[in-house]
């Protein structure tokens, strides 16, 4: 976008290079620097400032092992909430208190006097939403399946999301309990999906669970330390706080909270942070229980307070020695952020302005329509263009079939375009992604509804129609001149009514010798906002004096009528 090239000679120079890429992935800085050189433009990588000063150098001394981060995903109704209700029961239980008051979307188990940290989140959309966001915080993935039931597409969504996030997978099979539960024939089900679990002779450990009586629990609890010592989970208590935001709200008397997971570090009360683009101290920190503690370490789940703005999930947390140095870092980021935005937009404009240059007076609606299968797309489609008209026409820059997605954001971005959805609906990674690039997606689930929306907005692109409409009509019937003011017009309103806003015209002997604006109108001395039919005043032209009795002056007033599009069906 901020070059001005279109993507596909991107792609295609790519390609060239020996190398497949998609219109949404990243490059390296070697190959945009190529790219950038191939079409005569200079680059400068902005730094993402502070990072690296956050960093501290580590070495085997001071490395220590670290709790593993779980992520339980599965199917809606296969049992995920009740596991998670379970363990933070157990949870509770040892640490005698009688429930646990807030909710903070983390929290810790203790298993072998060794802490196991849970995220409770919903399912793989969150997982996969903080995944767009850059934040890749999960170290293992528990999947939870019911015996009774099947692998249901949900599930297999959730395996794909970790592989890609490239996070082991522990499944555990859920409601074993039941009459109708068949374990055997979920392994074989996972199987047709790639996951083979050791009882199968393959590599994915697996485990039998009642999350609902608590059996087979210690044995998933178990199965996940030994996962974690395969991954070798090491983290640097000595560094400057690392972390990211899970979830944040706004609390009536604590103010903006964040449930932050310590990734490295140690993080402690006081301490100046960084979040995102803001910054701000630590007031206090709390545990899953609500429990005030002074510090956390590396794998913590903590409830922060003391930000300065509501942090959004997902957003990087770096602790700082001084709180000088964490504002400088929250306004150079500011700052970068503002450059951006102003690049983007300007480029964007000079795209619209040479199109609008090569199309002449021509307007256009530019849509990108997405649905469930390819003869809604076209029915759609053709009803679409056949709303064009000579002023205003439907540029459709790409159809397709299947969900939104972030590539579909980014062409629409790119093309200032709005996105139809017809009976489907975008991914979580393209709501975020348009939600940052401000594009709009528009969801329907019938085609007239569609045609309607989209004719309307073509009627807005027409250029309205320009109308006069008098207003009132009068007659000289006196003239004065005034030095330093000119020659005023003693009228009588014949019809109509006259108003100090009206643009006015002097008609003499049927011919328009004058049309202009009134420097003041009068009812005897006093001005006067209108003067209506059987009435008189007095009128004084903004520039022109050779007004004379017998003159006819009409009040108008310029009206800008929408115009119709004909409808094609009409």
């Amino acid at each position: 976008t901020l070059m001005g090239v279109p993507y596909q000679s991107l792609i295609q120079k790519c390609i060239e290079m020996g190398m497949l890429v998609s219109i949404n992935q990243r490059l390296d800085k070697d190959v945009i620097e190529i790219l950038a050189s191939d079409h005569d433009m200079e680059i400068q990588f902005i730094e993402d400032t502070g990072e690296e000063e956050a960093e501290v150098i580590d070495d085997s001394d001071n490395l220590t092992k670290r709790p593993p981060v779980v992520t339980i995903m599965g199917h809606v109704d296969h049992g995920k909430t009740t596991l998670l209700d379970y363990l933070r029961q157990s949870s509770v239980a040892e640490s005698e208190v009688g429930g646990i008051t807030q909710h903070i979307g983390a929290y810790q188990v203790k298993y072998n006097d060794e802490n196991i940290t849970f995220l409770d989140t919903p399912g793989h959309e969150a997982f996969t939403a903080m995944r767009a966001r850059g934040a890749q915080i999960t170290d293992i993935v528990v999947l939870v399946v019911a015996a009774d039931d099947r692998v249901m597409p949900q599930t297999i969504e959730a395996i794909d999301h970790a592989r890609a996030a490239g996070t082991p997978i522990i499944v555990a099979v859920n409601k074993v309990d039941k009459p109708a539960a068949d374990p055997e024939r979920i392994y074989k089900q996972l199987a047709d999906n790639n996951v083979l679990v050791e009882k199968w002779s393959g590599k994915v450990q697996s485990t039998e669970i009642s999350a609902k009586l608590g059996q087979g629990i210690d044995d998933l609890l178990a199965e996940i330390l030994v996962a974690a010592e395969v991954l070798e989970l090491q983290a640097n208590p000595a560094k400057r706080s690392w972390g990211v935001v899970i979830e944040s709200r706004l609390d009536r008397g604590l103010g903006a909270v964040a449930t932050i997971l310590v990734q490295n570090g140690t993080l402690r009360i006081g301490d100046p942070v960084v979040v995102g683009n803001s910054y701000g101290k630590v007031r206090s920190l709390y545990n899953e229980r609500t429990e005030k503690v002074l510090e956390a370490g590396p794998s913590t789940p903590v409830q922060v307070v003391g930000f300065s703005g509501v942090p959004q999930a997902g957003d990087r947390v770096i602790g700082y020695e001084s709180e000088k140095e964490a504002k400088e870092t929250s306004l150079k980021r500011q700052r970068q952020i503002r450059e951006v935005s102003a690049r983007k937009i300007k480029t964007l404009t000079l795209e619209q302005a040479s199109l609008r240059m090569k199309e002449a007076d021509l307007k256009e609606l530019p849509l990108l329509l997405k649905g469930d299968v390819h003869g809604s797309i076209e029915v759609l489609s053709d009803a679409l263009m056949k709303l064009s008209s000579e002023e205003v026409k439907v540029n459709i820059i790409l159809k397709g079939v299947g969900g939104i997605t972030e590539s579909d954001v980014l062409l629409a971005a790119a093309s200032e375009a709005i996105i139809i959805g017809f009976h489907v609906h975008p991914n979580v990674q393209a709501r975020e992604l348009a939600r940052r690039e401000n594009v709009e997606i528009r969801l329907y689930r019938i085609i007239h509804e569609v045609v309607d929306e989209i004719h309307s907005s073509l009627e807005g692109l027409l250029a309205p129609t320009i109308e006069e409409q008098t207003t009132g009509s009068l007659e000289v019937r006196q003239t004065f001149k005034v030095s330093r003011m000119g020659t005023i017009a003693g009228s009588y309103v014949v019809s109509g009514k006259i108003t100090r806003k009206n643009k006015v015209r002097l008609i003499r002997d049927s011919i328009e010798i004058w049309s202009g604006n009134l420097s003041s109108l009068k009812r005897f001395k006093d001005d006067a906002r209108e003067v209506a039919a059987g009435f008189e005043c007095g009128l004084l032209f903004d520039g022109f004096r050779d007004v004379r009795v017998g003159d006819i002056v009409e009040a108008y007033e310029i009206v800008e009528i929408q115009r119709k599009l004909e409808n094609p069906d009409e």
